[in-house]
């Protein structure tokens, strides 16, 4: 039996011609097929070099299980999702390694009805018999190109989210950065105008392109962000939208090209929720929160916390019925697009958002000043658990409110703070947060890091 190393906790992602080739595809792929038992699987990949060909081996693996295989071609991770519920299939998978460096592919898959997959529903089943390789005579299943009818049907979705009369005319930003966005983008805009949407579109890095010439999109990373800033000032623009690769986050610039915060994004699409929604329930990560309680609090909404990761998120909102949910990593959850996470939708959203109450930097310009964050800081470290420990004992006993739900997070009246480990690498993620006191945020910072370093690993 041959160890398959690419398996994580909800996805597949490892190094290609290392941990993820055609042939472990092709084990995947069965391997998916017989834990599932399924008929139908919905078929994706992302733009990368590899994904194609890894795309081809597994629809060849869906093929030898006797399935019939949904073929949407490239695409997007979330015209996955649409499609596996629009076309009641038993399962989707999308190749994609998204914003992992170019040497990496993966796969991230769902169940019937879109739900997704973790350790406990199904990866290690799938594992288990792609591991084993035991999977007998080939079986005579088939191929079906879907992808014009999964495209039309997953447009006029995404579009049921946005009032089309309450737009005014915007002139958006977009930058796809060389990454699978682009086509998928474009069929929504052409849309737009035919509906008659007063929106201009310039568009930046559209072509999809596996070398990704502009670097891996990953618009969160502080170092990418400055380029996408730059092209909204010089065209005037009233907002930037930037995705990564496979679009199922994005990003939002105002239109003097200041980043928005991924947690601001998310009490913003609460506010839109609720308005329309009255009383409806938003679900949010653990990690920077008060902005979201106060938006959502004040528009007689309830919140309801989850654990940061997709599977956590999309199973929460299934729980309660949530209308919606945010991570401030730029995943946005939406009930009536399967309880999956868009990249799409979010600036569909925002666009309706700013017809009606003005420039995106003044809608996010009060929250920021009530609630300002840090913003995610990581910290490489000899042993994380030892100094996660320190803080613990630093600031547990003087906390207004301890919360485990992800990490460690504590309320310490006027700043709170949570810290989480990496689950694959040393390293823990800190984010600070404040009541209306910028400097309560850099303090915060600087007092966990000061427990968080060891001696050796204090700066000099």
């Amino acid at each position: 039996m041959t160890k398959i190393h690419c398996f994580k906790a909800y996805d597949i992602r490892g190094r290609l011609g290392v941990d993820l080739d055609a042939e472990i595809a092709h084990r995947i792929g069965r391997g998916f097929a017989r834990a599932l038992g399924a008929d139908r699987v919905v078929l994706g990949h992302d733009c990368r070099a590899s994904s194609e060909e890894l795309a081809g081996s597994v629809a060849a693996a869906l093929v030898a299980e006797g399935v019939e295989v949904l073929d949407l071609g490239l695409s997007g991770t979330e015209e996955m999702y649409f499609a596996t519920s629009h076309f009641e299939a038993d399962g989707g998978i999308c190749v994609t390694a998204s914003h992992n460096p170019m040497d990496w592919n993966g796969m991230k898959m769902v169940r019937a009805g879109s739900a997704p997959l973790d350790a406990e529903t199904g990866l290690s089943a799938i594992r288990a018999l792609a591991e084993a390789n035991d999977f007998g005579p080939a079986r005579a299943g088939k191929i079906t190109d879907v992808s014009d009818a999964a495209r039309k049907a997953y447009v006029a979705r995404v579009l049921s989210f946005l009032d089309v009369a309450a737009l005014k005319p915007l002139k958006i930003l977009v930058n796809a950065g060389n990454g699978a966005a682009g086509p998928t983008f474009d069929a929504i805009a052409e849309e737009l105008l035919a509906q008659g949407a007063p929106l201009t579109f310039i568009r930046m890095h559209h072509t999809p392109d596996g070398r990704f010439p502009n670097g891996i999109p990953n618009p969160l990373l502080p170092e990418n962000q400055p380029e996408t800033a730059a092209a909204v000032r010089a065209a005037g623009a009233d907002f930037g939208v930037a995705w990564d690769g496979d679009f199922d986050r994005c990003f939002f610039f105002d239109h003097e090209g200041s980043f928005i915060a991924g947690e601001y994004v998310v009490g913003l699409l609460a506010e839109v929720f609720l308005a329309k929604h009255p009383g409806a329930k938003i679900i949010h990560d653990p990690r920077v929160i008060w902005n979201t309680l106060d938006v959502v609090a004040k528009a007689g909404g309830q919140a309801v916390q989850s654990r940061t990761g997709h599977a956590f998120i999309k199973q929460t909102m299934r729980d309660h019925d949530a209308i919606y949910g945010g991570e401030m990593s730029a995943h946005h959850y939406f009930r009536d697009f399967c309880y999956c996470d868009s990249g799409m939708i979010p600036w569909l959203l925002i666009s309706e958002l700013v017809s009606l109450k003005g420039a995106l930097r003044d809608l996010v310009h009060a929250r920021r000043s009530a609630f300002p964050s840090s913003g995610e800081i990581n910290f490489t470290l000899a042993d994380p658990q030892v100094a996660m420990s320190r803080v613990r004992a630093e600031f547990a006993p003087v906390a207004k409110a301890i919360d485990e739900t992800d990490g460690l997070g504590l309320d310490l009246g006027e700043w709170r703070f949570n810290l989480r480990s990496s689950n694959t690498e040393p390293v823990v993620r800190l984010n600070v947060e404040a009541r209306a006191n910028v400097d309560a945020v850099k303090q915060g910072v600087e007092r966990v890091r000061e427990r968080l370093l060891s001696p050796v690993e204090q700066p000099k």
